[in-house]
């Protein structure tokens, strides 16, 4: 088993655990988070909704990023990347929800967003969204498969450290 899908089987016994769900938007991975998670068997028990937005007209029309946003920050930022969290989140009427948006390379590259930048978001139950950014080393499918394990560890973390309201 893969690092990935063994990451996503944790994901699944932890929202199972707790009677929730996630979704997940992506942009950078092209679909490798919800692959991994639809990889585990009865995953749709908790997962309903992977959006792939790699294109910014994408990320506008599924997820509701602001066209301001792209214009004044690129793809590749906190903002976009928080903005494609909450709007998966809704989409799906899931309790979490992931967002990656990164420069896998071998282009695109600048000084201010080298190749291996990748920005991830995480929204959680009750509207709170938190985002960081990682640079990963390595040729393009290594950056994406990083950023995968990346956005399915810290979840798992955030997850089992969140608590429910009474």
């Amino acid at each position: 088993m893969s690092n990935n899908r063994q990451l996503a089987a944790d994901l699944g016994a932890a929202l199972l655990s707790r009677g929730e769900s996630v979704a997940t938007a992506e942009s950078c991975t092209g679909g490798l988070i919800a692959a991994a998670i639809t990889d585990v068997p009865g995953s749709s028990a908790w997962f309903s909704h992977g959006v792939v937005s790699y294109g910014n007209q994408a990320k506008q029309q599924l997820l509701g990023v602001q066209a301001s946003s792209l214009m004044n920050h690129g793809a590749v930022s906190e903002l976009v990347v928080r903005e494609m969290a909450a709007g998966a989140q809704a989409l799906a009427d899931a309790d979490w929800a992931v967002a990656v948006s990164g420069i896998a390379g071998p282009d695109g590259g600048t000084p201010e967003k080298p190749v291996g930048l990748v920005w991830l978001a995480i929204a959680h139950p009750g509207g709170q969204t938190e985002a960081w950014s990682c640079r990963f080393a390595g040729d393009r499918q290594q950056v994406r498969e990083h950023a995968a394990a990346e956005a399915l560890s810290r979840l798992i973390e955030r997850i089992r450290g969140h608590v429910r309201p009474a």
